[in-house]
Formats: structure tokens, C-alpha cells, sequence
């Protein structure tokens, strides 16, 4: 089948439902799953379409290797949840049993859908041909795995880091100047008559909003990314939760570059947390303002790599705007912080 759909109007009368391993079948170059839905119409899609990278960002040989990466830490998760439902070990051979509707390809490509275009899980359960509830298990088991798995160290394949520590210990080693800042995204409001319903609302943008904060380098790579803080935090706050100052002090020849809203951190820590020169009093002298003005236009031409990688985040569309659980963001977050971090490393 050359097209990624094709809509066929079905011989049995609306509303009836066939199976739908009657639908299913391997046409030579990628699976075909189909459903039929309410209205009688057979929806056919060619899995390897789905798996393009138009519909789930990364190339084909970047999906290759998260396929190569996540495959057995998903399996052992499988059977570590079965061991536990079980109470013991498997009684039937390995093999014995039901099959998975969903292989772990599909699920991981589902996964990407998700998180790039913010498709409807029973959209993608219409797609594959399986209930609603078996896509929003696949998702929360392999949104998981991708936060897991931290940011890509640049020319050093297989080294992630994963903590604001690793990141000060590998701009130490490779003499790397860091950049960091907060972006906000926009989540639902929180319920009426709960607590903490107000540390949600952003001083900065009056809306209710979560915080990250992101570390990048000189070239715009993702370097790391937090937990995620209410957006009513101050951004050096939210910086000093995860640990920074106990960074700086560890690592006093790592540099990292600032804007305006840290200059409680470049106060606690000179030379170190460089923030943008003070502009001058009022009546200095010219020379004097046109210093400040190339210094501050030089600060800010280093330190806009930092915004060009909280871009790439947002051209994910679940982070324009959190229409979900808030409590699912962080993990979200995280691991589309990860896969970016993979193309700028040219994975």
C-alpha cells in the first residue's frame, strides 16, 4: 500500500466491529494495521509511515538506536511487573501466553507521535488498531524511559548526563563555558478550593505555569534539564534547589553565563555566575556608556545559545501548552530535552 492511509467503506453495516487481527497483515515492506470504527469505515495504515520522521521528529537511524537503547531496560520492566503480579517466578516457559498488540517499535513510535504533535491517544489507538487504554500504558511506560535517559555529551557517544553535578564535572574536563535559563510553560489550572492553587501563577507571564531550567553550551546543545518548579518560583530559586551553589563550590573554574534574573546568584558567587555589566549612574561619561553597551551586547551574543535550545523544546507541541496531568510534565520534558539533545549531536 503506497499511501499512509487509505479509506475504505466496509461491506458490514455501520456500527459492527470486526476483529482486528482480520485486519492486520504484512504487505512486504511494513506492517498494515486496521480498525473498523462506529461509522463502518476500515481505517488502514502502514506502520513504517507512521514511523517517519515528519510524524515522530527523529531520522530513521536515530529511531534505530533508541530502539537498540530502550528495548531491554522495557522488557526487564515487563517482566519485573509481572514477577510482582505473580508473586514468583513464571511457571510456563518463556514464550507461553498472550502477544502484545503493541511490539515495543510501535509503542516507542506511538510515544514520539504523542510527544512532537500531541495526538489524541485514542487517535493513535484508531491508527494501530488497539484500545485506547493499551496507548496510554505504552506512553506512560516509554515517556519514562526517555526521561531516564539524560542528555547527550557532545562528540562523546554513549555518555549521558543526567544531574546538574555531571554537567559541572564534564564543562570542567572539556574546559566548557556554560549557559543557563528558565523557560515557562503553560499548564491547566489547578482545581478551586485546594491548596496551592496560587504557586502555579506566574509573576512574569499572569498565567498559571511551570518552570525549567536549562543548561547548554556555547553551540546551543542541551546540556541538562531540571525537575521543574510551580512558575511562581523565582528562577535563582529554582536554580538553588537543584543545587547549584553546592556546584559552584565544588567546581570553582566552571563558568556559567546569566541574564538579569540571577544576579542574586552572581552577588553569591563572582567570577563565576557572570550576569550582564550594571549599567552605568546617571551622568557617566560617553566613553564610559559605549563600554557598557558593547559589554552587554557581547554578554548577550554569548549567552543567546541558551534561547535557541529552549526554541528547539518548544517546537515540540506538547510544550507550547500542558493541556495534561501537571504531574506528568517533568517526565516530559525531560525526555524531549533528551532527544533534542540527540539531533544537535547529530545521532
Amino acid at each position: 500500500m503506497g499511501h499512509a492511509m487509505a479509506f475504505v467503506h466496509a461491506e458490514s453495516p455501520p456500527g459492527s466491529l470486526r476483529p482486528v487481527h482480520e485486519l492486520v497483515r504484512d504487505n512486504g515492506w511494513g506492517v498494515v494495521a486496521g480498525r473498523w470504527d462506529d461509522s463502518g469505515v476500515a481505517i488502514m495504515v502502514n506502520r513504517t509511515v507512521l514511523a517517519h520522521r515528519l510524524f515522530t521528529g527523529p531520522s530513521r537511524h536515530h529511531l534505530a538506536c533508541l530502539v537498540a537503547e530502550l528495548a531491554e531496560p522495557w522488557q526487564a520492566g515487563v517482566e519485573g511487573r509481572r514477577h510482582a503480579a505473580r508473586g514468583g517466578a513464571r511457571k510456563r516457559a518463556a514464550g507461553a501466553g498472550a502477544r502484545h498488540q503493541l511490539v515495543f517499535v510501535d509503542r516507542l513510535v506511538a510515544t514520539l507521535i504523542h510527544l512532537r504533535h500531541d495526538l489524541p491517544h485514542a487517535v493513535l489507538a484508531l491508527l494501530y488498531g488497539v484500545d485506547r487504554s493499551t496507548v496510554t500504558r505504552a506512553i506512560g511506560e516509554v515517556r519514562t524511559l526517555l526521561a531516564e535517559r539524560g542528555c547527550a555529551v557532545p562528540d562523546r557517544p554513549g555518555l549521558r548526563l543526567r544531574t546538574l553535578t555531571d554537567v559541572f564535572a564534564y564543562a570542567r574536563v572539556e574546559g566548557v563555558e556554560l549557559r543557563m535559563d528558565a523557560t515557562e510553560v503553560q499548564v491547566r489550572r489547578p482545581p478551586a478550593h485546594r491548596g496551592g492553587r496560587r504557586a502555579f501563577v506566574s509573576g512574569k507571564k499572569k498565567q498559571n505555569t511551570m518552570k525549567a531550567t536549562v543548561m547548554a553550551d556555547r553551540r546551543g546543545r542541551t546540556l541538562w534539564t531540571d525537575a521543574l518548579r510551580p512558575g511562581r518560583m523565582h528562577d535563582a530559586t529554582a536554580a538553588r534547589n537543584e543545587g547549584i551553589a553546592v556546584c559552584f563550590r565544588h567546581f570553582p573554574d566552571v563558568d556559567v553565563l546569566l541574564d538579569d534574573c540571577y544576579l542574586g546568584l552572581s552577588r553569591d558567587h563572582r567570577g563565576q555566575a557572570i550576569t550582564p555589566p550594571r549599567k552605568p549612574r546617571p551622568g557617566a561619561l560617553p566613553g564610559r556608556v559605549e563600554q557598557w553597551e558593547r559589554d552587554r551586547h557581547g554578554h548577550s551574543s554569548d549567552r543567546i545559545t541558551v534561547e535557541h535550545a529552549l526554541a528547539d523544546h518548544k517546537r515540540w507541541k506538547q510544550l507550547t501548552r500542558w493541556t495534561h496531568r501537571r504531574d506528568r510534565l517533568p517526565d516530559t520534558y525531560r525526555a524531549i530535552a533528551g532527544l533534542v539533545s540527540d539531533r544537535t549531536n547529530n545521532i
